[in-house]
């Protein structure tokens, strides 16, 4: 099964805001969900059953996972100083 990915408002912001190396570091991050949304060593938030963290040199991805619908929503992408508040 193929999960669709989409990028909310406030993420697709973050997103742009990186430096080019970064988007593309962080892209090939994002699409990965789609063929496999809980890849090994990407953690799940603690207390949160469907948001997992993968990290990405000092960025992380925010993402959600809706299995009845094959979605993953990506939430939030920043630098890890800023994610862990």
């Amino acid at each position: 099964m193929t999960y669709r990915v989409e990028i909310v408002g406030a993420a697709k912001r973050q997103f742009k805001k990186l430096s080019k190396e970064n988007q593309r570091r962080v892209l090939g991050e994002i699409e990965k969900p789609a063929d496999n949304p809980r890849p090994r060593g990407c953690k799940q938030l603690q207390g949160e059953e469907n948001l997992f963290c993968p990290r990405v040199g000092d960025y992380r991805v925010i993402y959600e996972i809706r299995d009845r619908v094959l979605l993953v929503l990506v939430l939030t992408v920043a630098h890890r100083r800023e994610v862990y508040l």
